[in-house]
C-alpha cells in the first residue's frame, strides 16, 4: 500500500536524506525551507518523486488538509538602529522557513500518526 501523506512526511523528518525540511520545537512542529525544498524535494525526477506534485503550494494545500497550521515566528525588535537593521536582514533569510504544527503530528508520541486524518 502507497504511504499517505503523513506518513510520507514523518519518513522525510526522520531521514538524513533531506536537509529543506526538519522538526523543530522539541518535535512539535515541522520546519520546511520553502526555497531548497522546491529543488530538493519537488525538483526530483518521476522515479525519485516522493509526492505527486512539482508545487509547493500543493504540498502546503496537503498540510492544511490533514490538519496543519501554519505557526507565525515571534521576533523581538531591538532598539537600536544597527542592531534592528541585523535583525531585519537575519529575519528576512528565515522568511522562506515555514512551521506547521498539529496537535496528531508530534515526534515524541508516534503512534498519534494514525489519528493525522484528511479533512
Amino acid at each position: 500500500l502507497p504511504l499517505c501523506f503523513p506518513q510520507k512526511l514523518w519518513k522525510m523528518l526522520e531521514s538524513d536524506q533531506f536537509r529543506s525540511i526538519w522538526w523543530s520545537e522539541g518535535g512539535k512542529c515541522v520546519a520546511i525551507n520553502k526555497n531548497l525544498f522546491k529543488v530538493e524535494v519537488l525538483g526530483r525526477g518521476v522515479c525519485q518523486r516522493v509526492f505527486n506534485t512539482r508545487h509547493i503550494k500543493s504540498v502546503i494545500r496537503q498540510l492544511n488538509l490533514y490538519g496543519f497550521t501554519k505557526m507565525q515566528r515571534d521576533f523581538q525588535r531591538s532598539a537600536s538602529l544597527p542592531e534592528f537593521l541585523a535583525e531585519e536582514a537575519a529575519a528576512a533569510a528565515h522568511s522562506q522557513i515555514v512551521y506547521y504544527y498539529n496537535p496528531s503530528f508530534n515526534r515524541a508520541h508516534p503512534w498519534l500518526l494514525e489519528t493525522c486524518k484528511r479533512r
